[in-house]
């Protein structure tokens, strides 16, 4: 049986549903043979061998056919479909159809006391094959939604519209197929799809087969000629180079709204982290719907409440409705108004005000993100109504606590950050049992470890402890897998079950921009570019002005040697960030990358003047001019060093992957190998990534660079 975590009473897993059309029809002994040459082709498709295998593969035999539940893979579905179809072109006398879905499945006891499966992943899937004729390969809108951000997949998916399956329920429907799998007809159960562009499922609709031949054949050469411009072969001159593209924004979808800040109307300008917070909490309920894209608050919190310019604001986020809302606190009263408005019109879709008591406030967050779900039209699965209904605590002091927490939690990297982890630390012991406390620990101690500003082996113990609580207390809660996954990769170096965490956290929350964006950073690390590039793609569409996710973004270009993306990115991050030092730093390095020597050091001597160094900053630009770039590169590293030496020396923690740095460009090969030896030890991501990282590029022909290297290499598990 497939391995599922102890902590899980429910594991989200993804479903085929195979069945042969009009079974019944057949003879006995027809159905015998058809039956078991539909199971043997079935076993024999590698999908199917390479998962159980692994032992991540239940079959469930229904009758007219099969149900196979995959764990841990949410693409074996669909490529084990396709190896069924692909087989049936020898057998036609099988007419066979298939559906897949990804949710809940319960591993059980059937009335023989033999284990079994069930639950609404099973149901859903196969009421999705229920729709299809001979040859559908037809999935659901949330298995649809998932591939969709892969080209590999995306263009041959393309959208049905709603289907009527039994009891009068409307499920909505894709249809995949290529030149060789699959059936382009439209199925006879299914209405007429609309012609209207799909802004989840980037791909034409197609009414006919012909059509939709002609259709996929454009947009296929659209796409191979973008792919053949975005991910070229890693040049052969570094191990680290490679080549990959940006997609560009999707217009927005009649399902997206942005959170805007809501204002503080009470008497003490104190009380905006409360306001801040019903605007948190009304966000993460609607994030975690799948059928909406919700941005996330790391964008919004650059906009105040009602704003004149709300068309322009709309347009900057990439969505078609604006939430906005005043809150005001009184002793044990609160008063909450809410108000979702379409952006392109101005209209008023909806609107309420909430007189509650403070304790009631779980209540009116859930209440405003219902309204907004059934306003846009959102299809909520059972897990997600609940999801949204759901109180964390019932001690509001332990929330109040908590909402300080995220208040200055989100002030990174300004001053203030620091105070979230007394707040956190004080809403758990307000109230013990209050899970979101527990993952803000986490994530406080993870953070600093896994950038290398705190000592890993005295802080992940505590991120860990923090995490592993949260879960058991919340096993739905999306940030602490995020926070295990840090923990799993860059502590424990066991990246299969980091992945595993991640996936988990996207299936809970798809929504989530910064899971999303971490999943993704950490894919470059395994030169998986592609699915890396639609991850973050991804999480930039739901935060598209986060400062991290964006400097983040620029990196990875500058790590896969695309000095030209990097240089746009930095110059896009510093456009919403002017004052930020590590932008202009990193943006020196990408510029000295692609040869623009005086206008890397312009950036670095802008750096050094906005962190407080203009004396510093002046002597690097006089370097640059007296003596040339590479004196100038010494000048900056010394610098640097210096900086280190000076934390070092008021007992702050310094990572040795800084000292190797500095020393690597000082030029000091013996000093730089010294420190990267103690610095692989050393658990955090720079120990992960300097095999990527251009900048260690003098080191790279020497031979302990490889064998350093090889101390890090962790098994990909997508091989």
């Amino acid at each position: 049986m497939a391995d599922v975590e102890s902590h899980l009473k429910v594991k989200i897993a993804h479903v085929l549903a195979v069945d042969v059309v009009e079974y019944s029809t057949l003879l006995i002994t027809e159905q015998t043979r058809v039956m078991g040459e539909l199971t043997r082709l079935v076993r024999e498709t590698p999908s199917f061998k390479l998962a159980e295998k692994e032992d991540k593969l239940l079959r469930l035999p229904t009758g007219d056919g099969m149900v196979l539940v995959f764990f841990d893979d949410s693409e074996a579905p669909i490529e084990c479909a396709m190896e069924i179809s692909a087989a049936l072109k020898n057998h036609p006398e099988l007419r066979v159809r298939t559906g897949i879905h990804s949710g809940p499945v319960n591993q059980v006891l059937d009335v023989n006391d033999r284990s079994n499966i069930a639950g609404a992943g099973i149901d859903v899937a196969q009421r999705v094959m229920d729709c299809g004729d001979t040859g559908h390969i037809l999935l659901s809108k949330r298995v649809a939604d998932d591939l969709a951000p892969y080209p590999k997949w995306n263009r041959h998916l393309h959208d049905l519209g709603q289907c009527e399956v039994k009891h009068g329920r409307k499920i909505s429907l894709v249809n995949f197929y290529t030149e060789e799998v699959g059936n382009p007809a439209l199925p006879g159960k299914c209405s007429v799809p609309k012609q209207k562009r799909s802004s989840r499922l980037p791909v034409p609709l197609a009414d006919h087969p012909a059509r939709g031949r002609a259709l996929a054949a454009v947009v296929l050469l659209l796409i191979l000629a973008a792919i053949i411009g975005a991910f070229m072969l890693w040049h052969q001159s570094s191990p680290t180079a490679g080549k990959v593209t940006v997609s560009p924004t999707p217009q927005p979808n009649a399902k997206s709204i942005a959170v805007l800040p809501f204002e503080n109307l009470s008497h003490d300008p104190d009380n905006q982290y409360f306001a801040d917070g019903i605007q948190e909490e009304i966000l993460t309920r609607l994030a975690k719907i799948a059928d909406l894209k919700v941005i996330s608050r790391t964008s919004t919190q650059r906009f105040k409440s009602a704003p004149d310019n709300l068309r322009e604001i709309a347009r900057q986020l990439g969505v078609a409705h604006i939430l906005e809302g005043s809150a005001q606190r009184s002793t044990d009263h609160v008063r909450v108004n809410a108000q979702l408005i379409n952006a392109s019109s101005d209209a008023h879709l909806w609107a309420e005000t909430y007189d509650r008591k403070l304790t009631d406030i779980f209540e009116v967050e859930s209440e405003i993100a219902t309204k907004i779900a059934s306003t846009l039209q959102a299809t909520l699965t059972g897990a997600e109504q609940h999801a949204i209904v759901k109180h964390p605590t019932e001690n509001s002091e332990a929330h109040e606590a908590f909402l300080k927490g995220l208040y200055y939690w989100y002030k990174f990297p300004a001053p203030g950050f620091e105070k979230s982890r007394e707040y956190f630390q004080k809403a758990i012991e307000l109230d013990p049992m209050y899970a979101p406390g527990y993952a803000g620990l986490s994530y406080y101690y993870g953070f600093a470890a896994a950038i290398g500003t705190a000592p890993p082996n005295e802080t992940w113990p505590g991120s860990e402890a923090a995490a592993n609580k949260a879960i058991g207390l919340d096993d739905t809660l999306p940030d602490a897998y995020n926070a295990l996954a840090a923990i799993k990769l860059y502590f424990y170096r066991d990246w299969p079950s980091a992945e595993q965490y991640f996936r988990r956290g996207i299936e809970l929350n798809p929504n989530s921009a910064e899971i999303r964006h971490h999943y993704g950073i950490c894919l470059i690390l395994f030169k998986r570019y592609e699915e890396s590039l639609a991850q973050v793609q991804r999480a930039a569409e739901l935060d598209p002005l986060a400062l991290r996710n964006n400097l983040d973004r620029a990196k990875m270009f500058f790590f896969l040697r695309q000095p030209d993306h990097a240089i746009d990115q930095f110059g896009k991050t510093l456009e919403l960030y002017p004052d930020f030092g590590a932008a202009h730093e990193w943006f020196g390095y990408a510029y000295e990358q692609k040869g623009m020597q005086k206008e890397a050091v312009g950036e670095w001597v802008k750096s050094l003047a906005l962190t407080g160094e203009s004396e510093s900053a002046a002597k690097l630009e006089n370097t640059y001019k007296e003596s040339g770039f590479a004196a100038a590169v010494r000048t900056l590293a010394q610098h640097d060093l210096d900086k280190l030496a000076e934390r070092a020396n008021h007992g702050q923690y310094v990572a040795a992957m800084d000292y190797a740095l500095a020393w690597t460009r000082l030029g000091d090969k013996e000093k730089a190998f010294t420190w990267l030896g103690k610095a692989v030890e050393e658990r955090n991501r720079p120990a992960l990534e300097f095999r990527l990282n251009p900048l260690f590029d003098p080191l790279r022909s020497d031979p302990r660079f490889d064998k350093l290297a090889g101390r890090v290499v962790l098994p990909n598990s997508s091989d």
